[in-house]
């Protein structure tokens, strides 16, 4: 018995490895990549989805769904309620934006989506801010961000 905690809090406490979220094992990381323009003549949605690719793919990551959206400030985005869900499912492990702001309507709305993902152990990165919840110092900065809202 003792055997087994120990082995638990071991495989708890053990630093990701490079490709791998939150400690997770096995395979390489599935990502959901989510593209949003506001209007429809907004031509930025091939170049937001080519970004994420190149970097799923300079992490190791398999892009394993990928969503693209038209919505101005909409109180509802079902395309991205589709990616969080998918997350839920685990059937992906990373969600890959573009931009925090195609992601998030405020402030509240980023945190609160951001700590739904946390909760089921799903990594998120935004390429422009630099920000990438599957590292360590990520993480440090996320729970800084929680503690402020």
């Amino acid at each position: 018995m003792t055997d087994m905690i120990k082995s638990t809090k071991t495989a708890r406490n053990r630093q990701p490895r490079q490709n791998e979220v939150f400690g997770q094992r096995g395979s390489r990381l599935r990502a959901g990549l989510y593209a949003r323009v506001s209007t429809l003549d907004q031509q930025t949605l091939p170049m937001q989805l080519r970004a994420m690719q190149e970097y799923a793919g300079q992490r190791g990551w398999v892009v394993a769904l990928q969503v693209d959206e038209v919505a101005s400030g909409a109180k509802e985005r079902p395309k991205r309620r589709e990616l969080i869900d998918a997350a839920k499912r685990r059937q992906i492990d990373v969600i890959i934006v573009w931009r925090l702001d195609r992601w998030g309507r405020s402030v509240v709305d980023l945190v609160t989506t951001l700590q739904e993902l946390s909760s089921v152990d799903v990594g998120f990165v935004s390429l422009s801010e630099a920000l990438d919840l599957t590292t360590p110092s990520g993480r440090a900065l996320a729970g800084m961000l929680w503690r402020c809202s």
